[in-house]
């Protein structure tokens, strides 16, 4: 019985790859170049602290939401079609963004931005998984796209700081829009379309489920970071999950369900949606501390910060490229759980920052940490999207990126919640009696509070207050790493254990059809 090779991306393919990239970039841009223009739109138009609130998060709160929806959707509609309405939809909103007037319009024109920029990763993954069918050239073609959102991330806080000293704080939206422009010109010609043509009829319920579980779960778990355990977070978490509990029940009575439960069948597509969700959970949960000990202990600038997180960004960028010709010469498998390793390694280097200075523990521990963990990223994307057969590209691709998202706010919300205990625990028991009583009581919650109340206070107490919150955080930031760093080996042993280089490969289709009938 003989095979036939898949067939070869040409110049088009490579061409349109290219295009996917820069929607791919400015995602993660958004992300960061937010938090740069955050005084000059507070000057600006004066949001109450719970709107200000609301401009950061709503973008990745509607991401997180309407990632399945979109993912599924494209498989519906066509996943070229979809990336152009969302390229249409988040130039415009970042337009509104730019001239917004009030709080209220800017918060509207985030979240419209947020549902357009859900369509982007499952719409271009997805993409990618039926542009290059050849496993070596998807593995290359995923690198590209995840280093496009490294380098997203990397020039964010440096293209913003630049814009804001010669423009208003509205600049900083209005980069996208050539950007989407340029794709709604090119994407017709050079991106191919693709849908499932037994999708059937988009349940709209189950979208519905979807969005409220997975923005009630992100809810709670970022409300419990910011502000500690409390009734309403839990109780959102709690909501989430039952909703959870009865969309996967209804996806498992439906002919046409949004989410194909026979995906979470296959052995590949289950284990490395895991690691994938475990990786971002480590890599979003250790930096807010290093963003913040860069800030707010060193005292740097944001954008002297975002010159310190360079070599994280150069290490995501290198190990991504070179994820293709690592997997040429040693098993998939091997390179990830041998990325895990090294990286529990760079994250012990980071705990080190009293020990041999803050440039080399923050420097070469993020980098290490960063090179190691890329690759992870890249192959257990191309694992879970190469192991869902091609109709289901753009759900399994928008399973993998609400498990990041998920993945992420578990991190910041558990890590952070430890983070305050023990930042709380030190404050308590090292704060001295020359700091007046109310500034302790007040400092003891963050950094960031410390750092307000010390502006309050005479130099002497000031300086006190300052040096116990600083130690107090460092402390913090080490032992969140040290976490890090032991999951990362954990994991390491995890999938050296149970994800065997044998396992690998086994074919996604033949694996729907055995389960078939035991799921109708």
């Amino acid at each position: 019985m003989s095979t036939t090779a898949p067939a070869k991306a040409g110049r088009k393919e490579w061409i349109g790859l290219a295009v996917i990239a820069l929607p791919c970039l400015l995602y993660s841009m958004d992300l960061t170049v937010l938090n740069l223009a955050i005084p000059n739109l507070s000057a600006d138009l004066k949001p109450s602290s719970s709107e200000l609130l609301w401009i950061v998060d709503i973008y990745g709160f509607m991401v997180a939401g309407m990632l399945i929806t979109m993912g599924t959707l494209g498989d519906h509609i066509g996943r070229r079609k979809l990336l152009l309405i969302g390229a249409v939809v988040f130039g415009a909103a970042s337009v509104a963004a730019a001239f917004s007037t009030s709080p209220g319009m800017l918060i509207a024109a985030r979240a419209m931005l947020g549902i357009a920029g859900a369509t982007l990763a499952p719409s271009t993954l997805s993409l990618i998984r039926n542009m290059f069918l050849d496993d070596k050239q998807r593995t290359f073609a995923i690198s590209i796209w995840m280093t496009s959102y490294s380098i997203g991330g990397a020039i964010g806080p440096l293209l913003g700081g630049i814009l804001l000293e010669h423009f208003s704080w509205g600049s900083v939206f209005l980069i996208s829009v050539p950007v989407m422009v340029l794709l709604l010109i090119t994407g017709p010609l050079l991106l191919p379309e693709y849908r499932d043509p037994g999708a059937g009829k988009l349940d709209l319920l189950s979208a519905l489920q979807s969005i409220v579980a997975i923005l009630a779960i992100i809810f709670g778990f970022k409300k419990i970071a910011e502000n500690g355990l409390d009734w309403l977070p839990v109780l959102c978490i709690i909501a989430g999950a039952i909703t959870a509990f009865v969309f996967v029940r209804r996806q498992g009575k439906l002919q046409y369900p949004l989410i194909d439960l026979r995906l979470f069948r296959i052995p590949t597509f289950k284990i490395t949606l895991l690691t994938f969700m475990m990786g971002a959970f480590i890599s979003f949960g250790s930096y807010i501390f290093i963003g913040q000990y860069l800030q707010l202990v060193l005292n740097l600038s944001p954008f002297q910060s975002g010159l310190w997180t360079l070599p994280w960004a150069v290490g995501v960028i290198i190990g991504s490229l070179l994820t293709s010709q690592l997997a040429k010469r040693v098993h998939p498998v091997r390179v990830i759980y041998g990325g895990f390793a090294l990286a529990s390694i760079g994250f012990f280097l980071v705990s080190q920052v009293n020990t041999i200075g803050p440039a080399v523990a923050i420097l070469g521990g993020s980098f290490l940490f960063s090179i190691s963990l890329a690759p992870v990223f890249t192959l257990t994307i191309d694992y879970i999207i190469g192991s869902a057969p091609p109709e289901k590209a753009g759900a399994a691709s928008a399973v993998s990126e609400t498990s990041a998202e998920l993945g992420g706010a578990l991190g910041i919300a558990l890590l952070g919640s430890l983070g305050t205990a023990v930042y709380r625990n030190f404050m308590v028991k090292n704060i001295t009696a020359d700091v007046p009583e109310g500034s302790v009581e007040a400092a003891k919650d963050t950094l960031g509070g410390a750092v307000a109340e010390a502006s309050k206070l005479p130099s002497a107490a000031a300086d006190i207050l300052l040096q116990s919150a600083r130690e107090a955080f460092t402390d913090t930031m080490q032992l969140a790493v040290i976490v890090c760093a032991s999951l990362s080996a954990a994991l390491a042993l995890l999938i050296r254990l149970k994800l065997k280089p044998g396992q690998v490969g086994a074919s996604a289709n033949q694996t729907l059809q055995t389960t078939e009938q035991a799921v109708n």
